[in-house]
């Protein structure tokens, strides 16, 4: 049986679980499906979602939109109210449509005494204007989302990026423990069982060095390759085993709000 774990907030490493303790959680709402998990036998850390198949998730489709119903019964057209009559004149007054262009005006339009009628001033709708003062409160409430949004999303990339990385890593430091408690001495690269520093070169891994830190001490440096992210690309994680205490230790000159609990000082 599987034995799984889980990053909790993508920053502490919880587990180890079996398949149905991690549906027990799904359910519960405490992991969601891109939490990242991982087990013995995966390269890297995944979301749930990709390993839902394997471990019998099922995953409940979104609700189905229903489309608006079609409003009942017919359309009836607006009534447009005709024009008063000029007393003194028993030329029917037109119907406020209007004349089309290059049309006769009525004969009472050039009568004596006639009054023109000056056009209305135009106003500004009181809808147009709430409607203006609400978008740009939206625009403003839009802005300030992503100033505070972006930042987070790019930390929890960085975030997952070391824990997988991390989580890789790691699966070297019982063979350093083996082979050290075996034959009393620190093992490096190109011994039996460990490759070259850049073959485990992968996800996010330049480079892992292996070999003697100080007195009585083993260590396991890996080097972050991130292109693009100045945050991480280049940086350093150690490793170090007390082969007194057999102890390990974890340490890094990644900024303190991207390593795993056990990693920071």
């Amino acid at each position: 049986m599987s034995q799984w774990f889980y990053a909790e907030g993508n920053r502490q490493q919880r587990g180890p679980l079996t398949s149905e303790e991690l549906i027990a959680l799904y359910q519960s709402s405490r992991i969601a499906l891109d939490t990242l998990v991982w087990r013995d036998g995966l390269a890297q850390w995944q979301p749930l979602r990709t390993v839902a198949d394997e471990i019998g998730l099922v995953i409940a489709p979104p609700p189905a939109v229903e489309p608006p119903l079609p409003l009942d019964g017919p359309q009836l057209e607006p009534v447009v109210p005709s024009p008063p009559r000029i007393p003194g004149f028993d030329t029917p007054a037109p119907r406020a449509t209007g004349p089309g262009p290059g049309a006769a005006a009525p004969a009472y339009a050039s009568a004596p005494g006639y009054p023109r009628a000056a056009p209305p001033p135009k106003k500004t709708s009181g809808c147009l204007i709430i409607g203006l003062v609400v978008g740009l409160v939206f625009l403003v409430v839009i802005a300030i989302l992503a100033a505070i949004a972006l930042p987070a999303y790019s930390d929890y990339q960085h975030r997952a990026r070391v824990a997988n990385a991390v989580g890789i890593v790691s699966q070297l430091k019982n063979q350093v423990t083996e082979f050290a408690m075996s034959t009393d001495r620190c093992p490096v690269n190109g011994d039996d069982g460990f490759q070259s520093p850049t073959s485990y070169a992968g996800d996010y891994v330049g480079a892992v060095r292996i070999g003697r830190i100080g007195e009585d001490k083993c260590g396991i440096e890996m080097e972050f390759a991130v292109p693009g992210k100045r945050a991480l690309d280049g940086k350093m994680l150690w490793f170090e085993y007390d082969m007194q205490s057999q102890a390990w230790t974890c340490s890094s000159d990644l900024d303190t709000k991207y390593l795993p609990a056990q990693c920071r000082g």
